[in-house]
């Protein structure tokens, strides 16, 4: 196992900031600076924070496609740089050096284990036939839910609570590859790509927003993902999980008929059920590239390019444009947001 306990830090809220270091003691913590160019807003932001809080450099590492701004911008020594591939994108690089902390959290072991899952998916996709190939299946289905039945929503519901934050991050994966409209060839795409992606851990999600997906009027195609076997000492409490797993998957497509219209379930509802044999560091591997080998025949057969994402550019320029506005230094151009500023500024 890991040695190391590893906090996060991504948003550039100063209340996360506070929150994540007020239990730490800065004699005995270091900091990793990941990013891609080293000029993102939260990364300078927080690594100022990080670095002040240190006392200084000597604790912080970097892992950046641009070593040298890296080791620059916060006077870290290029042997604590660690490099990065420049084509690599955020949402694909836990595989690189990005995955460091996962390392530090889970042991090197247990991370080359992962690395390990992810290759043997990685073979699974280039050797078995198209029929049997997990990944081609899966896409085929989500383009079939997306373009055929006209679904917009696409729900992942984990039935295994340490999976907990897997739609999240499948939220960037996924939408951020394929939210495109425009073809590679610089055309209109057909028709629709994307859905929304959104999900949480069952059984929780069950008595949240289960009503909808069972009777509301929109249909929300489901990946239920979940484990066979446990590694706790509670086998009841995952049988009952299991359980639950199967209720759902089969109440969502067979339904159920009742004289009392508000008591009846339409049915027809799709999921698909991805079931490991225990969740392991290779098991998990497996799953993310599997999740990755899907959203990129996806963006093959829309036409598209998984690997930009301009779309997340105009709010970054825009934002560090108004700033100066927030400072009192300068004014909104936009005319809603400069009536907003002067609100804002009123109640300061």
């Amino acid at each position: 196992g890991g040695r190391f306990r590893v906090h996060f830090l991504s948003n550039v809220d100063g209340a996360a900031a506070q929150r994540t270091l007020a239990p730490l003691d800065p004699s005995r913590t270091a900091a990793i600076l990941i990013s891609k160019t080293f000029g993102t807003q939260e990364t300078l932001l927080n690594g100022g924070i990080l670095r002040d809080w240190l006392g200084g450099s000597e604790r912080l590492f970097a892992v950046s496609a641009n070593p040298g701004r890296a080791a620059s911008a916060f006077d870290i020594a290029p042997e604590r740089v660690l490099p990065m591939w420049d084509w690599v994108g955020g949402r694909y690089s836990l595989w690189s050096a990005v995955g460091l902390p996962i390392a530090l959290a889970i042991g090197f072991d247990r991370f080359e284990a992962v690395l390990a899952g992810a290759s043997d998916f990685d073979a699974h996709v280039l050797k078995a036939p198209l029929q049997s190939n997990i990944a081609i299946r899966h896409a085929l289905t989500a383009i079939w839910n997306r373009n055929v039945l006209g679904h917009a929503a696409q729900g992942v519901m984990t039935y295994d609570q340490r999976l907990a934050l897997l739609p999240a991050y499948l939220q960037q994966l996924v939408m951020e590859s394929l939210g495109k409209s425009v073809k590679l060839d610089g055309t209109r795409v057909d028709g629709d790509t994307v859905p929304v992606w959104w999900g949480g851990a069952g059984t929780d999600v069950q008595h949240s927003f289960f009503q909808a997906l069972h009777q509301g009027t929109g249909i929300v195609p489901l990946d239920l993902v979940g484990t066979i076997n446990n590694d706790d000492p509670y086998a009841e409490n995952h049988l009952a999980l299991m359980s639950n797993l199967f209720a759902q998957a089969e109440a969502l497509a067979n339904g159920q008929a009742n004289e009392d219209p508000h008591r009846a379930y339409a049915g027809g509802r799709p999921s698909t059920l991805i079931l490991m044999d225990a969740l392991t560091p290779q098991s998990l591997g497996g799953l993310i590239a599997m999740y990755e080998h899907s959203v990129y025949a996806q963006s093959v057969l829309w036409g598209i390019n998984a690997f930009d994402q301009f779309g997340v550019e105009l709010g970054k320029q825009l934002a560090n444009g108004l700033l100066p506005a927030l400072r009192g230094e300068a004014e909104a151009s936009d005319p809603v947001t400069k009536v907003l500023l002067a609100e804002i500024k009123s109640r300061r």
